[in-house]
C-alpha cells in the first residue's frame, strides 16, 4: 500500500497556549467539493507538551464553547465547559459528563507537536492568504479569535 500524503497546518507555536489554557482558533477548511467552509477548533495544552483538539461546537444546540465569559475551561482546569448550557467534557476525551448532551463526544481534531509548533492534521484547510478575502464571516466568529 502507497504512502499517502496527510495535511498538516501549523495552527500556533506551542507556547502559544499555555498548560491549563484553552484557546479557540478560526480556520477554513475545503469540502470535498473544494468550497471554503468555517472551521472552528480549541486547542487546550492540558499539561506540559499534552495537546488536545476539538471542533469549537457545543453538541447540545451547535454553539461554540466559548460564548458568555470566552472561557473555556472550569476553574480548576480539570474540564471544558460550554459558556451558554454549562456542559462539562473531558479535555482528554471530548465526553460530555455533565449537561443537556450528557455521553456525547465533540468532534476530535488530529493534532501534531512538530518543531515547537502546533498543527492540525488530517484536515484539508484553506491556506491564510486565500481566505482573508471572504467577507462573509459570521459576526459571532469574532469571538473565537484570541
Amino acid at each position: 500500500m502507497p504512502d499517502e500524503d496527510i495535511d498538516v497546518f501549523v495552527v500556533c507555536a506551542a507556547g502559544a497556549i499555555s498548560p491549563g489554557e484553552a484557546k479557540a482558533f478560526s480556520l477554513w477548511r475545503l469540502s470535498e467539493t473544494g468550497e471554503a467552509k468555517p472551521f472552528p477548533i480549541v486547542i487546550i495544552q492540558r499539561e506540559p507538551g499534552a495537546f488536545f483538539g476539538y471542533v469549537n461546537v457545543c453538541r447540545h444546540e451547535g454553539t461554540w464553547l466559548n460564548i458568555g465569559s470566552g472561557k473555556f475551561l472550569i476553574e480548576d482546569g480539570c474540564f471544558l465547559q460550554c459558556g451558554r448550557h454549562g456542559a462539562k467534557f473531558e479535555i482528554d476525551t471530548g465526553i460530555c459528563v455533565e449537561g443537556a448532551c450528557l455521553a456525547q463526544s465533540l468532534e476530535p481534531v488530529a493534532l501534531a507537536l512538530i518543531d515547537g509548533d502546533v498543527c492540525v492534521c488530517g484536515v484539508a484547510l484553506v491556506e491564510d492568504d486565500l481566505w482573508r478575502g471572504f467577507d462573509d464571516l459570521e459576526e459571532t466568529m469574532d469571538i473565537m479569535i484570541h
